[in-house]
């Protein structure tokens, strides 16, 4: 399905999507992915939801390299600090159908503030495209329409 005829080449968007792949400025992929509107478009070591886990999330979003706050237990906050150019959010794209994440897994990130949306990938790409247009600080993670066995 073709989503959008015209594309800014400076910011990553869904142009279309299919069965077996993800077309993101035009390039198709038949692999999972991640990306955000702005820098490279990444390959996702993921091929079933059954495999993501709290540390694919946090790589994802660029957060493998959180710092600790010493002092955080003084005001009930979480140990880990959210970096300022975190993700406001963190679109799941889940193959043909949505599969929710279980709670321990987006806990940790829920807890920078940071949400978590699991839908199926044809509504997360467009929920991408609406956001990333809003200039929003969004980061897609998408799984191709049909899950890879």
């Amino acid at each position: 399905m073709q989503l959008q005829s015209e594309v800014n080449p400076a910011l990553n968007t869904v142009t279309a999507y299919g069965q077996d792949y993800i077309e993101i400025n035009k390039v198709s992929y038949n692999h999972a992915v991640y990306f955000s509107p702005e820098g490279e478009v990444h390959a996702w070591d993921i091929q079933r939801v059954d495999q993501i886990t709290s540390a694919s999330l946090r790589t994802v979003a660029g957060l493998n390299d959180l710092k600790a706050d010493p002092m955080a237990f003084l005001n009930d906050q979480p140990v880990l600090q959210k970096p300022i150019d975190a993700p406001e959010v963190i679109l799941v794209g889940t193959g043909d159908r949505q599969h929710l994440l279980p709670p321990d897994i987006t806990r940790p990130l829920l807890q920078l503030q940071i949400g978590i949306e699991a839908m199926s990938t044809q509504a997360a790409a467009r929920t991408y495209n609406i956001l990333m247009a809003e200039g929003r600080r969004v980061v897609v993670a998408l799984l191709p329409p049909k899950e890879i066995s």
